[in-house]
């Protein structure tokens, strides 16, 4: 019996963020200290198990709520079904003809919810990997991401951008133009123009988190998105302004500038704070960081924080956040583990 296993990784927003849904430019990072990973073997039927995160038991009607808050009614199993549906409506599109063998799949994934790490497309992009292997469907590099972001956006109603995909199916660190003139339709999707990057240009990162922050990220980017369709002029300055930041960022990045780096985070999320609700608690990640000296910026939508820390200033760092019960780690940032 063939078993098929596929991960995939958090990831942080380094720069740009959140305007990769709204043609802007990004640059992100793979951190390869949580993953998700989706499992897949030959079954008589086809089957979806319930994995831990898809709970059917609480302590309270408190705990049920707060469950249903940060992860829906349906936990990851939506996530499984939906990217399924959409790999056969894909392969019917483009003339692929799948075997008729069944599977049985599960998931599993220790990316904290509802903070900002990308869980949700984790599990996407692992069930993808998976499900062409299993068929041996060949989807471009390119492609993947467009596709997994279909998954949510289509199927599931969730809004969400390109990045977070992107550099889930890339790996390393990557810099994105989402920019209208480089969007380019490829297999039925609009594709962007992706360009890895030498992780080993990065200057020593930290990620802070704290589980009891999480928000899902419609929250954010259903408001955020109504406001952009209406024409706000300042939220369509603002993404011109966090295109304008990534490319800044990309040349200091290739010049070893890291204190322009540094000022750069900051101002992303300051931007960002201009136009956008924060929630107290987020807003205290970002400042308590700051007073360590520290730059700070969101990796996500909200409930973990990214930036840049030297080795003197790491433990400080670490003991400051604890106060307000977050975690601080060092990413593991590696190139790709997957030829391409």
């Amino acid at each position: 019996m063939k078993l098929i296993r596929k991960q995939a990784y958090a990831r942080a927003g380094l720069i740009g963020n959140p305007s990769d849904g709204y043609y802007g430019k990004t640059i992100s990072v793979i951190v390869r200290n949580f993953r998700a990973q989706v499992t897949l073997y030959e079954w008589d039927e086809l089957e979806i198990l319930w994995s831990e995160e898809d709970r059917s038991r609480f302590r309270s009607v408190y705990d049920l709520v707060r469950d249903v808050k940060l992860h829906g009614y349906y936990g990851g199993i939506r996530l499984v079904k939906a990217t399924i549906k959409k790999f056969v409506e894909f392969c019917a599109s483009q003339g692929y003809a799948l075997h008729n063998r069944n599977f049985s799949i599960r998931y599993e994934s220790d990316i904290p919810r509802a903070v900002g790490l990308a869980g949700s497309s984790a599990i996407i992009i692992a069930t993808l990997r998976a499900l062409m292997e299993f068929y041996e469907v060949p989807i471009p590099l390119r492609v993947q991401p467009s596709l997994a972001l279909a998954v949510e956006r289509d199927e599931l109603g969730i809004a969400a951008g390109l990045q977070d995909r992107v550099i889930q199916v890339y790996e390393g660190l990557v810099y994105m133009d989402f920019s209208r003139e480089r969007m380019e339709r490829l297999c039925g999707f609009e594709c962007g123009v992706y360009e890895p990057l030498d992780p080993q240009l990065l200057p020593p990162l930290y990620l802070a988190y704290a589980t009891d922050a999480g928000e899902p990220t419609e929250v954010v980017h259903n408001d955020l998105r109504e406001r952009w369709k209406r024409g706000d002029p300042k939220v369509l300055a603002a993404m011109e302004k966090f295109a304008a930041l990534t490319d800044e960022f990309r040349q200091a990045l290739l010049a070893g500038d890291q204190e322009t780096l540094g000022r750069l985070m900051n101002a992303n999320f300051d931007l960002r704070e201009s136009i956008c609700q924060i929630a107290d608690r987020h807003r205290q990640m970002v400042y308590t960081a700051r007073k360590v000296g520290v730059p700070a910026k969101f990796a996500g939508s909200g409930g973990a924080i990214v930036g840049i820390c030297p080795e003197e200033k790491f433990e400080e760092l670490k003991r400051v956040m604890a106060t307000i019960r977050c975690e601080v780690i060092r990413p593991q940032v590696l190139p790709p583990s997957r030829p391409g």
